[in-house]
């Protein structure tokens, strides 16, 4: 159930932040996953939780909220199967998808 950012995933976001910057036309579609725990409606929430955690950082660090989306998948969509609790860490993340308006 946790939407905070790591040091990495915020020095990650820092780069991502230059990139943005430097292309006005770039925009971002932020997308929270969760694995199989808890209930849908509670993986949503915190998948969409995860989603708005980046564009909340990145707003903060100046990027226009215009230019970002997010969503929230819940565990609709994981990458491997949730049987062991390895797997079920990989299929908690953040996808970021850079697109041109």
């Amino acid at each position: 159930n946790d939407a905070s950012l790591s040091e990495p995933a915020r020095d990650y976001l820092n780069d991502l932040a230059t990139l943005l910057q430097s292309n006005d036309r770039l925009s971002l579609r932020v997308v929270g996953h969760t694995d199989n725990v808890g209930s849908a409606s509670a993986n949503r929430k915190v998948s969409l939780a995860r989603a708005d955690a980046v564009v909340d950082y990145l707003s903060a660090i100046g990027i226009n909220k215009k230019r970002m989306r997010a969503e929230g998948k819940g565990d609709t969509e994981p990458l491997v199967d949730n049987e062991t609790e390895a797997n079920r860490a990989i299929n908690r993340r953040v996808e970021l998808i850079i697109y041109l308006e």
